[in-house]
């Protein structure tokens, strides 16, 4: 799944354009590598998105099969480190 959709779908950022901004404004950061928003993730990737006012990480659990998911599910899919 591409990091962009990923973002999304673990109801990490509210909507998948913001994620894809956050992607080319340079600011996610995937193992370590600021990557474009095509980047597929894998289980265990490790997410880094660098805010203003700090960074938060997030390791990957799982990849969604669906489109979206309830947010009680969110930490089913990714957990914040």
């Amino acid at each position: 799944m591409r990091v962009d959709k990923f973002i999304n779908t673990a109801n990490i950022v509210k909507k998948r354009s913001l994620a894809q901004d956050m992607c080319e404004s340079g600011v996610v950061f995937v193992n370590g590598s600021v990557v474009k928003s095509s980047r597929n993730v894998k289980i265990g990737d490790v997410i880094e998105l660098k805010y203003l006012n700090g960074t938060k990480r997030y390791r990957v659990l799982e990849i969604p099969i669906l489109k979206s998911i309830p947010k009680s599910q969110s930490q089913r899919y990714a957990i914040e480190i």
